[in-house]
């Protein structure tokens, strides 16, 4: 039976939820926008974070910053101190799609981060027009690309060829591009084909069982420069 998940107590505009499971590796799921503007967005992942057996933490933004207004980071820090003291764990990865994605991304510039999945996140959100009802009234800097952690990204290139070009290739980062998908579409399309088993093998550090299972969705990945 699925336990329930624990609302952990932080301030505005900011909430986060906890699942308790007997893994000793915490994902952090992010989530995105969300489709209504006036309440704080809905947990993400909430199958596909905890697995089988994980502690899956949930953090959420009503302000839609993509993770960079003031106290968003104290946010986070205070949220996973408080499943640490609910819930042991030794590892933490985050996972997120577009803004979530985004904040996943920024959290292991914050964290002892094992590793990332990113699924469409904004190298840069403020330039994109997609984004400007949310963008035009924030100062959101370029995402950043952590040295550390094993970061994955996936973009869809029928939409999101440029914000996929803004992350510049290196070691440590598995990008992954999927020639027949867009934005929107990238995140239904991996659940359908496999995101509970990329999700696992994250969780285990399995990068081989990971890119296996994207190759096999569709996704190609994109080759460091010679």
């Amino acid at each position: 039976m699925t336990s329930p998940l624990a609302d952990l107590p932080l301030p505005a505009p900011y909430a986060a939820s906890l699942r308790p499971g007997t893994s000793e590796t915490l994902v952090i799921a992010f989530s995105s926008i969300g489709h209504d503007p006036d309440r704080m967005p809905e947990p993400e992942f909430r199958r596909i974070a905890p697995g089988t057996d994980r502690p899956a933490l949930f953090f959420r933004d009503a302000d839609r910053s993509w993770a960079s207004a003031p106290g968003w980071a104290e946010a986070l820090q205070q949220a996973v101190a408080a499943a640490a003291a609910h819930q042991r764990f030794a590892r933490i990865v985050t996972l997120g799609v577009s803004m979530g994605a985004v904040a996943a991304l920024r959290a292991a510039d914050l964290l002892p981060v094992a590793a990332v999945l990113a699924i469409g996140p904004q190298s840069d959100a403020s330039g994109d027009a997609r984004w400007r009802a949310w963008t035009a009234r924030q100062a959101i800097p370029p995402c950043p690309l952590p040295q550390g952690p094993w970061i994955v990204l996936a973009h869809g290139l029928q939409d999101d060829a440029g914000q996929a070009a803004g992350f510049a290739p290196r070691k440590g980062v598995d990008h992954l591009l999927f020639a027949g998908q867009g934005h929107a579409s990238l995140a239904p399309h991996l659940k359908r084909h496999g995101l509970q088993g990329m999700v696992d093998a994250l969780a285990e550090g399995d990068r081989r069982r990971l890119l296996r299972i994207a190759t096999a969705a569709g996704g190609a990945r994109r080759q460091l420069p010679r």
